[in-house]
């Protein structure tokens, strides 16, 4: 079996039809829509994105929390999440979740779980297949469980004028070379600069 390679979206036309997809193409669309922008915007692994609660993002009036701060499962470092940037995405979701009567102490329920009687929330494996299906309808291969996270990251390097450091501290990197290589930038970084080099 080869192992998939998962790539950020580098195309605003691309992402505008992946984040049209997650949206209009489920049953759940809207909290599917979700995770994904919150995974973008927060740079956070998909784990930690759906291990969210409810009170980690609202206040106990519903309103959108400025900021959270949460523990990475995987590496157990402390995390401030900064929630300015999809605060309308949250805010719209939060108003999706009142209107389907939708009661969980997750952010992100299994609601099929939930139907059942059961609260908890949507698992890795359930986006994974999200994102697949995104995949096969778009004719996209590239797409998988950490493409909101390298999204989001190849957006702030493109967009801070490639502040590599800044990327390095959001996604909790230890080294700038694990950062280029996790946004497929490594070579693109290297033969760029060698571009610069006159070797006359």
């Amino acid at each position: 079996m080869v192992k998939q390679t998962v790539l950020p979206i580098k195309d605003s036309n691309v992402l505008n039809e992946v984040k049209d997809t997650l949206l209009n193409n489920f049953t759940y669309g809207r909290r599917n829509y979700t995770v994904f922008q919150v995974g973008k915007a927060t740079l956070l692994r998909v784990s930690d994105v759906l291990h969210l609660k409810y009170s980690d993002v609202y206040d106990n009036a519903g309103n959108v929390l400025k900021n959270t701060y949460i523990h990475d499962i995987k590496t157990g470092k402390a995390n401030e999440l900064y929630l300015e940037p999809v605060k309308r995405d949250l805010e719209t979701y939060h108003d999706w979740l009142e209107s389907e009567g939708i009661e969980s102490e997750w952010l992100f329920p299994s609601l099929k779980k939930q139907n059942a009687g059961t609260d908890t929330h949507i698992n890795e494996r359930q986006f994974y297949r999200i994102m697949q299906k995104v995949g096969d309808l778009l004719g996209i291969n590239y797409l998988g469980t950490h493409t909101m996270r390298k999204t989001g990251a190849y957006m702030v390097y493109q967009q801070s004028g490639h502040d590599i450091a800044l990327v390095m501290d959001l996604l909790n990197h230890s080294s700038q070379k694990m950062t280029l290589k996790y946004l497929g930038l490594d070579r693109e970084t290297k033969e760029r600069k060698l571009r610069r080099v006159n070797f006359d």
